[in-house]
């Protein structure tokens, strides 16, 4: 998309991307600094904000990780600027420290975080529904449904955010973010909030300051009721005896779901989930003999319609995910919400399910990708020094497929960063020397601090760093090492006292095998840094005279199957029991060449 488009005065349509969208509800909005650490499904709103925030007239960083990025904002919004921060689910876990504290202290200019949840996990190791930190840290919560609510709801929670001082946690699901739908522009609010000094009283934690704003929590949140803020984000619609209650991507399936299915039932879509306007529902509630509670995530709005009855002794039938009629677990879709109508209703379900029993699939490398070159000399030089029963702990990146045969390497996995600090315990109790591998945007997020214990307490482990230059696995954002070449991993790692530094480039195998070799010899903390760019990146900056292609001499291959078996490229294939390699996904990288792949020199270039 491009800035022209975003920039646009007029309010007519656009057919967006829900995160193309976030971005221009942050330029009507006035907001004057953004930050974040990429992750996906929140993406693509930092992509776009790297390509056009100088047009906006916006301030955007990718920082070093999410709570440097909360920071960013918080800060921004105590000298009264709007300030938006912005990341998946889980980079929220990182940032939590400060994202609690600024729900004590409260804000001066609009303050609006987005945390992109990923029900059905697509591309996480959880599903978490951040609506309970909303609360829990007293943050105003909203939930749109699609990209132009995305869009609407930014403009809004900044005024919601400055009218009561409290910040506001919009949460964006995968569903939401990557929707396309029509999105109509509104007017760009001109007015920028001038800076002021923060106040003291109010951004200083000391405990006098935070005993003394306690109540003001409480006091905040309660305008976000009485003002009819949490009123105006409800909508109502459709006729039925029943009155099924829900929010944000779960009404989509329930509107397609009750016209497939023939139903008539009443819907009221929240849009402000915590705090909830009590009375107004509870008015909605009464007239109705069955409530339905369909939600993504917990039962986080299930819970406050139970406490509703409760504290106003009514009985009602209720169905949600307490009484074990809603599932848990994953996104709701239509099927899945047709049949829990279906059984509530006492209807057959006529959705029909296909069972197709298809080959598995893992997931592998890209072609040419440097990190199947690191792993397979990691396999050799293992090999060759007799390790075994090695223990790696691996890290959230690209290369993280190296859990997959035929390399094996990942024995825990928890978080950005769990790799070095995993490391640092199983160098003590496991009884042998760590092999542990970390991407270099993974290093600067989470990876510095347990670096530095593994040094101070000189716990035995080889580090390997597979530096790519980029932010591969979410789409190739810069990382601090490659914006202006000024910081570098190695000169980190010196100067926290890492004596042993290795750098390789992973195309070259026979070097590679040797360094990691020369590693497992040393005492201590070893870190190699396998050092080539993400193939993906490289391949955008190629000529077309750059671009080679291999091919397999059949006069020369033996079918020892080494390639197929153990290095794995997704160029190669067998047919009719020979081995070719498709010319279409070959990258030209040579690796496949070498010796330590095909010893018998069978895989030539095209002439």
């Amino acid at each position: 998309m491009k800035s022209s488009e975003l920039l646009e005065q007029s309010e007519r349509a656009h057919f967006l991307l829900g995160n193309e969208a976030v971005v221009r509800g942050l330029y009507e909005a006035g907001v004057s600094v953004t930050a974040t650490y990429p992750g996906t499904p929140s993406s693509e709103i930092g992509d776009l904000l790297y390509e056009t925030h100088r047009d906006l007239g916006i301030y955007f960083e990718y920082s070093v990780n999410e709570k440097v990025a909360f920071e960013v904002a918080a800060s921004a919004s105590s000298l009264g600027k709007r300030a938006f921060v912005f990341m998946k689910h889980v980079g929220l876990n990182v940032a939590m420290d400060s994202f609690v504290s600024l729900g004590v202290s409260g804000v001066k200019g609009g303050f609006v975080i987005l945390s992109a949840d990923d029900p059905s996990l697509y591309s996480s190791q959880n599903e978490q529904d951040n609506r309970y930190l909303g609360k829990f840290a007293k943050y105003i919560v909203m939930e749109p449904s699609n990209p132009q609510e995305l869009k609407d709801f930014v403009v809004k929670g900044f005024d919601i955010s400055e009218a009561t001082g409290q910040p506001v946690l919009i949460r964006s699901v995968t569903r939401v973010s990557h929707m396309r739908s029509v999105v109509k522009y509104g007017p760009v609010r001109n007015e920028i909030n001038n800076s002021s000094k923060p106040d003291r009283k109010n951004t200083v934690l000391l405990p006098e300051n935070s005993f003394r704003l306690q109540p003001q929590i409480f006091d905040r949140l309660k305008k976000v009721v009485e003002q009819g803020f949490s009123r105006n984000f409800i909508n109502i619609e459709g006729e039925g005896e029943d009155l099924i209650i829900t929010s944000g991507s779960a009404y989509n399936s329930i509107k397609e779901a009750l016209e497939i299915s023939g139903l008539k039932a009443k819907v009221m879509k929240i849009g402000i989930s915590y705090p909830l306007d009590v009375e107004y529902i509870y008015n909605q509630i009464k007239h109705h003999n069955r409530i339905i509670l369909i939600e993504e995530g917990g039962p986080f709005i299930e819970e406050q319609i139970y406490s509703i009855i409760a504290g106003k002794g009514i009985r009602k039938e209720v169905f949600g995910k307490i009484t074990g009629d809603v599932p848990y677990n994953y996104e709701m879709n239509v099927d899945r919400v047709k049949g829990i109508l279906a059984k509530i209703y006492g209807i057959p379900d006529k959705t029909e399910v296909v069972n197709i029993d298809l080959p598995s699939r893992p997931p592998e490398f890209c072609p040419g990708c440097p990190h199947r070159a690191t792993y397979y000399a990691a396999k050799i030089a293992l090999r060759q020094k007799g390790w075994k029963d090695y223990i790696s702990p691996t890290d959230i990146g690209c290369y993280t497929l190296g859990y997959y045969d035929p390399y094996g390497f990942g024995d825990m996995l928890l978080s950005m960063g769990s790799s070095i600090g995993t490391s640092n315990g199983y160098s003590i109790f496991y009884g042998k020397k760590v092999i542990t591998f970390i991407g270099d945007s993974t290093f600067f997020h989470a990876g510095i601090p347990p670096i530095i214990n593994a040094v101070h307490n000189n716990h035995p482990m080889i580090v390997v760093i597979l530096d790519n230059s980029t932010t591969a696995m979410t789409g190739g954002q810069p990382t601090p090492e490659n914006m202006g070449n000024i910081v570098k991993i190695e000169d980190i790692l010196k100067s926290i006292g890492v004596k042993n530094i290795h750098k390789t480039d992973p195309y070259d195998l026979k070097m590679t095998v040797e360094t990691f070799k020369r590693a497992m010899d040393e005492e201590g903390v070893s870190v190699i840094i396998s050092e080539r760019e993400c193939a993906l990146e490289a391949d955008r900056k190629k000529s077309k005279d750059e671009f080679k292609i291999f091919q397999v001499n059949q006069d020369k291959c033996k079918l020892c199957y080494n390639c197929v078996r153990n290095f794995t490229c997704a160029a190669f294939y067998i047919k009719d029991k020979r081995v070719y390699i498709d010319p279409e996904l070959c990258d030209g990288c040579s690796v496949c060449s070498e010796p330590l792949v095909c010893p018998f020199g069978a895989i030539e270039v095209v002439k």
